[in-house]
Parts: C-alpha cells; sequence; structure tokens
C-alpha cells in the first residue's frame, strides 16, 4: 500500500514547537520594567500550577521559561539625565508637523498603544542619546525629527 494512504499518527504531523525567541542584544529595562517581569512570572507560577491539561500547561511552561530567561538577564538602566533621552524617558517631539509624546522603556514593557516604545524599536533607536533641542534622522530624512523635551518618567522609574 502506498504511504499517501497509511494512516499516521497525527502527533507526527504537528509542527514543532520552539522556544519563544529571545530579542538579541542586552535587556535593559526600566526598575518598572523589572517589576512587570517579576509579577508576570508569578501569575506564569499561579496558571502553571491552576492547569490541569497537557497542551495548555506546556504552553504556559514555554512562557514561563522565557519570561524567567527574561528576568535573570534583566538590567536596569540608570535613569537618563533631564535633557537628555535614554531608556526611561519621556520625549516630546515633532514628527511630520505633528506633535507627539513616548516613553521609551525595555523591550518587554513596550506598549505601542500606551505609548511605550522600546529602545530597540526604529524611533527608540533614532532617538537614543538625542537632547532637546537636535534635528534627528528619521525614515531617510536628515530631519525628520525635532526634539522638544526629554526628561526622566517618575513613574517608571519606580
Amino acid at each position: 500500500m502506498s504511504v499517501a494512504f497509511r494512516r499516521e499518527s497525527d502527533d507526527e504531523h504537528k509542527e514543532p514547537e520552539y522556544e519563544l525567541p529571545i530579542p538579541l542584544g542586552p535587556n535593559l529595562v526600566t526598575p518598572r520594567g523589572a517589576r512587570l517581569l517579576g509579577e508576570w512570572e508569578n501569575e506564569l507560577k499561579a496558571a502553571i500550577a491552576a492547569e490541569v491539561a497537557e497542551e495548555p500547561r506546556k504552553k504556559l511552561q514555554r512562557q514561563f521559561r522565557y519570561v524567567a530567561t527574561r528576568k535573570a538577564s534583566a538590567e536596569i538602566a540608570p535613569p537618563p539625565p533631564a535633557g537628555t533621552i535614554g531608556i526611561g524617558s519621556i520625549v516630546t517631539y515633532r514628527l511630520n508637523g505633528a506633535e507627539r509624546q513616548i516613553i521609551i522603556v525595555g523591550h518587554d514593557e513596550a506598549d505601542p498603544a500606551a505609548a511605550r516604545i522600546a529602545f530597540t524599536a526604529p524611533l527608540g533607536r533614532a532617538m537614543i542619546g538625542a537632547e532637546t533641542g537636535d534635528l534627528l534622522a528619521f525614515q531617510g530624512r536628515e530631519d525628520a525629527l525635532e526634539v522638544i523635551d526629554a526628561r526622566p518618567d517618575e513613574e517608571v522609574q519606580q
């Protein structure tokens, strides 16, 4: 009989489940980011203990390994000085004529909907190290971004 017509177990045809990818580079976080990683780790421990089904538990364990690795490798970035953009800065800037405000944070605490941008994001990379009044290159334009204000964000520094 042809191999095409034999039924083999469904498990043989499943896609392998790989570990969640760890972003390259240093794992710089704000004090808030370090606290959030600890809270996320505790939530996953409780969820794993409460889960009875094998497949959902495996997924939770996979997430737990990711969070535990990120927590173990986390380095708290020093607060940036006023006027200079760094991890933990709240930045007011002008792009294409519109004034906006973001907070530069670590990778795992980024939430673009809440204006929290990772320092590894293109906008974050363009801004790190800039100072108030600087014109920055972004999206192929030399003076696309104007930094209006940069100061440490007290919320992420706690």
